[in-house]
């Protein structure tokens, strides 16, 4: 199970990869994990892919990185694509692999496809997968920590915070045992969304997810998929440097070092970093809290 603060007496650390599309991607992959693991990360997480195009090596890493290194492993599961025995099924892999941590989502629509379609005989919502995710766990007798997500800024398809954080209340209330955020570059959306989060009877842990942006070719893709806001000030200072690289990697690995410091000081939990399987940037920041301990 994962462990969160309270438990562990300190924040939670944890990396978001995907699945990598060829034997070096897998030998790069372990690589990194053996970097990462003087660290001391709380878990990395592999994600599912879009309309579940990589659920077969999602869960053939998971599985791979439980049993081969010291970190705690979190397989992704999404709605997409499936239908409810397909995912009872999935799940029941899971379970037997012995990984005992899922993040829950509904899952972005496939690409070339504008909104998120249900499976004739699937679910619709990340709450159901909850709901089914605690069924099934339960029904084989396996504890399982269940994920899910949360978006500070309103979900791009209901940006009405109200209306959000009513779907985020019934997902906790279906089982999720913690949250992990959608990125945002702007702390104040994670403290705002956290304060409504407990006003509304939210009390599991709520880590926020941070991305270093280190080119300027990535303001656009990331804020558009994502829907966060980047300040105009980071934009602009990215742009000039984008004929600088290292320049510019400095630039995000600094802002993002700022961030998680703030966020741990006023209290957050941990940091769940998104890599994009490229983590010596969220490396270096995590060595630099490390050695900080801001959250002291």
């Amino acid at each position: 199970m994962l462990r969160f603060a309270a438990e562990r007496g300190e924040p939670v650390f944890s990396f978001e990869f995907f699945p990598p599309k060829n034997d070096a991607g897998v030998d790069s992959l372990f690589e990194t994990l053996r970097a990462l693991r003087p660290l001391g990360p709380a878990f990395v997480s592999v994600t599912w892919g879009a309309g579940g195009s990589t659920r077969g090596r999602t869960l053939e890493m998971v599985t791979r990185i439980k049993r081969e290194t010291e970190i705690e492993a979190m397989a992704h599961l999404t709605c997409v694509g499936a239908s409810r025995k397909e995912l009872e099924e999935q799940l029941g892999v899971i379970c037997d692999a012995g990984i005992t941590n899922v993040l829950a989502l509904r899952g972005d629509p496939p690409r070339g496809q504008r909104e998120f379609i249900p499976h004739p005989e699937g679910l619709k919502h990340a709450s159901d997968l909850v709901q089914l995710a605690r069924e099934v766990s339960e029904k084989r007798g396996v504890k399982l920590c269940i994920g899910g997500a949360c978006y500070p800024e309103g979900h791009l398809e209901t940006r009405d915070l109200v209306q959000d954080l009513r779907h985020c209340k019934i997902k906790v209330d279906a089982g999720a045992d913690f949250l992990i955020s959608q990125l945002f570059f702007e702390n104040r959306h994670y403290v705002e969304f956290v304060g409504r989060a407990r006003s509304a009877g939210i009390e599991v842990p709520i880590l926020p997810g941070i991305m270093p942006v280190t080119t300027a070719e990535q303001i656009t893709r990331i804020t558009t998929m994502s829907g966060a806001h980047m300040p105009h000030g980071l934009a602009a200072a990215l742009r000039a440097r984008k004929d600088d690289p290292e320049a510019a990697l400095q630039l995000g690995v600094a802002y993002a070092a700022l961030q998680c410091a703030e966020l741990l000081r006023a209290g957050a939990p941990g940091i769940h970093f998104y890599t994009l399987n490229r983590s010596s940037a969220t490396r270096a920041i995590l060595a630099a809290l490390r050695a900080q301990e801001p959250w002291r």
